[in-house]
């Protein structure tokens, strides 16, 4: 178990006291015990801090507080990224494949598998498919044939890689996400829903991460494509011909359907929902629930149904919460004006 001293050193900053203290996991502040580090990232959860039990904190140099004596408190400039430093000495280890492919992996003699590889029972992997050094393969992952995938990927439990997608270096792939699937697109022929094939591809570029039961389909022609570094939640629907830019969030349960364009940097928060056709511009932050139907220049901050500048949707907002009292006072002006035409129509 590490110390807060060696804590302290990883982080270059000073130790308050108590360095000798051995710390075994991390826990909020409120949960946190004598042996746990915690977090202090915001104003709003100093109260929390003024009260935990736990060992040591790592707390932010600019929030208003004052550090407890009787709890050793690391003062750095962003806590939630010096977590980061820390976590792999006080996080129990994930799971790994042994290294090396076991016994009942099924691979195609034509496949080529890089250096160092850790594939785990159970996996399959197709014709004339690459994959790269140091690749981490969990059970049950299906990956089909002409795939090309590069170095230092983890794909956990039951991921599905299609047929000719393209994976980049480091990138993870959390368990039940599928890539490749068609496409969603049909056209009615007066009898039926025809079947519009989907013969395009799906590429993964560098340093990206796919959460857990993630559809990302292939393009009807030409790519579906996710950029690098971006990082995308569990539950989500990338449609086909998406295009995604470089360091973009997509939090859970967003829906981008066919042929949308997510620029760099954007945020996309929970269960937003982004037509088809439409561009949303470098740095755009989406509140959650959004339902974005047309496009959004770059660095706008939109929110609501449909998706307006967030100001603009915090005012209609509170217009509509005060819907009920204005018709009440509609009704009783309609009422005084029936009085008033009434007492004017009586003879004199």
């Amino acid at each position: 178990m590490p110390t807060l001293q060696q804590l302290a050193d990883l982080l270059n900053v000073p130790c308050p006291s108590n360095g000798s203290l051995e710390l075994r996991g991390v826990n909020a502040l409120k949960d946190a015990g004598p042996n746990d580090l915690s977090v202090l990232t915001r104003d709003a959860f100093v109260k929390q801090y003024k009260l935990t039990r736990a060992g040591a904190v790592l707390a932010g140099k600019k929030l208003h507080f004052v550090p407890r004596a009787d709890v050793p408190t690391l003062l750095v400039d962003e806590p939630d990224l010096a977590l980061t430093k820390l976590i792999e000495l006080l996080a129990p280890p994930v799971p790994q494949p042994d290294p090396g492919i076991a016994p009942s992996a099924v691979i195609d003699p034509t496949a080529t598998i890089g250096e160092n590889p850790s594939i785990a029972a159970g996996v399959v992997i197709g014709k004339r498919t690459k994959i790269g050094k140091n690749a981490q393969i969990h059970p049950g992952v299906v990956i089909s044939e002409d795939v090309d995938i590069g170095d230092d990927v983890v794909l956990y439990p039951n991921v599905v890689i299609r047929e000719r997608i393209t994976i980049g270096s480091r990138v993870i792939i959390n368990a039940g996400s599928i890539l490749g699937t068609d496409g969603f697109g049909y056209r009615w022929d007066g009898k039926q829903h025809a079947k519009i094939p989907q013969i395009g591809t799906v590429i993964i570029e560098d340093d990206v991460e796919i959460g857990s039961c993630t559809c990302i389909d292939r393009a009807k022609f030409n790519e579906t494509r996710v950029g690098k570094g971006t990082k995308i939640d569990n539950l989500v629907q990338v449609g086909h011909n998406v295009r995604i830019g470089m360091h973009t969030i997509i939090c859970g349960q967003v829906g981008m359907a066919g042929t949308a364009t997510i620029g760099n940097g954007v945020v996309l928060g929970g269960a937003t929902a982004v037509r088809d056709h439409i561009t949303v511009g470098d740095g755009v932050m989406a509140g959650g629930h959004a339902v974005i139907i047309e496009d959004v220049p770059a660095k706008q901050v939109v929110s609501g149904l449909p998706a307006l500048p967030h100001r603009q949707a915090l005012r209609e907002q509170g217009a509509l919460r005060r819907l009920p009292e204005l018709l009440v006072q509609m009704r009783k002006l309609q009422e005084e004006v029936e009085k008033l035409k009434a007492q004017v129509g009586k003879p004199q």
